[in-house]
């Protein structure tokens, strides 16, 4: 980390590198759970692991650009997280997400707010509104083979397509809106995960 950063953005600097390092792990972490899944037969939560891991891999980038701006360089460490069963691993995604939307984002957001950050309040607010909705995806996801009947359960042994929005990495399974929720970026410029 670069100790250039002016001062009073020095914990806002902290929080944006923290942020970076989780979104990188959490975009590997992700691919290999899609890996994972693949290998059981989900094949739809596979393509949603995929389209969850790009959104965070733009999570990431968009933090590098304002770690940047405040003299820093971004800075991963990848963990090798475990991989276990396609239900474990929604399960610790679920957990990962949560605690990023309930606790770790909302604090981010309100110290940029108070350093008047505009720059990492965006980057901060972007990816909390994302980690929200990802964590409904995986929800659904994990009800349907913990619950579903078996006709649910036999449309995630089909591969689906995911949107992600390039700028925010906005995700959904279903083009229903013209510009991004989040961002307000074109949808007919976003990228197609499967």
């Amino acid at each position: 980390m670069s100790t250039s950063a002016v001062p009073a953005y020095e914990q806002t600097l902290k929080n944006l590198l923290a942020a970076f390092n989780g979104e990188s792990n959490a975009s590997a972490r992700y691919g290999a759970f899609a890996a994972k899944a693949d290998e059981e037969g989900y094949l739809r939560v596979g393509s949603l692991f995929r389209a969850a891991a790009r959104a965070e891999q733009i999570h990431a980038s968009n933090h590098a650009v304002v770690i940047q701006k405040l003299g820093g360089t971004p800075a991963a460490q990848i963990e090798a997280g475990a991989v276990k069963s396609t239900v474990e691993n929604l399960q610790a995604a679920i957990a990962g997400e949560t605690y990023e939307v309930e606790v770790m984002y909302p604090e981010f957001i309100g110290e940029a707010e108070t350093r008047k950050n505009a720059a990492a309040r965006r980057t901060f607010k972007f990816a909390f509104e994302v980690e929200k909705v990802h964590a409904q995806l995986f929800a659904r996801a994990l009800q349907t083979i913990q619950q579903g009947a078996e006709e649910s359960r036999e449309e995630l042994r089909h591969k689906a397509t995911y949107y992600v929005c390039p700028d925010c990495g906005f995700t959904a399974d279903k083009a229903e809106f013209d510009r991004c929720p989040v961002c307000g970026h074109l949808k007919e410029e976003f990228e197609l995960i499967s």
